[in-house]
């Protein structure tokens, strides 16, 4: 798993506003199972330039019940969204109950599926995670950018599909090492000032430098584990 071995350390993100929904006009309400909303979603490059007075273009984005069989309520993607910002931490017994794990599923060179462990963070409306560009992941992704992160909280299970693209902005470098220095991995920017070091990573992410990537969610569906239940797909 690409997070550090060491069960003290765990990583988590800082709560960052970059979800603002925005009204929906009332005749852009469909009945049924599908529904439009307005949100306001911005994915930059630089996650330190995000600030609660940067503007944001709205997009549209569908939500699809599929729970509609028992009759559930669609979910509600902002405070899904607020959850993921809050941190999904790593350490035993701090969530999912017990804990979280986030899962990379990329595809080899034959088409099947290859799944492992990342210390994945959500940031500006994006997972966020790192790997040597020489592992397994680093590789597929190299190839076909195609990939999904995965995990369970104690509130709902998670699936973000979209594609994964390889960060070279020093800046945004730099602000995610800072991130995950502060949830106890002790990641630095190396001399390249692209990639990061330290003095230890998970096995699998092989030696350093590990490089990060960006995920761009394309679609998202999440079961909720609590009452009332429901379970809901979401297209960007």
């Amino acid at each position: 798993m690409d997070h550090p071995s060491r069960p003290d350390l765990h990583h988590r993100t800082h709560p960052i506003p970059h979800l603002i929904p925005g009204p929906l006009p009332p005749e852009e309400w469909q009945l049924g199972t599908l529904q439009v909303l307005w949100v306001a979603v911005r994915c930059d490059a630089t996650v330190a330039a995000m600030s609660p007075a940067v503007p944001y273009r709205p997009l549209a984005m569908e939500a699809t019940n599929l729970a509609d069989l028992y009759q559930l309520p669609l979910l509600d993607w902002a405070s899904i969204e607020d959850k993921l910002r809050s941190g999904v931490t790593q350490a035993p017994g701090t969530g999912g109950p017990n804990r979280h794990t986030c899962w990379l599923s990329t595809i080899n060179a034959d088409g099947s599926p290859h799944v492992n462990g990342v210390g994945a963070l959500w940031a500006d409306g994006c997972f966020w995670f790192e790997t040597g560009q020489g592992s397994r992941k680093g590789r597929n992704l190299a190839r076909d950018p195609r990939c999904a992160v995965s995990l369970a909280t104690e509130e709902f299970d998670l699936v973000v599909e979209g594609e994964a693209s390889l960060v070279t902005d020093p800046a945004t470098v730099a602000d995610l090492a800072a991130r995950w220095a502060a949830g106890g991995w002790p990641a630095r920017v190396d001399d390249t000032g692209v990639a990061l070091t330290a003095e230890f990573s998970a096995p699998s992410a092989g030696p350093p430098p590990w490089h990060v990537y960006r995920l761009t969610p394309k679609t998202a569906t999440a079961l909720a584990t609590v009452e009332p239940g429901g379970a809901t797909r979401w297209r960007f």
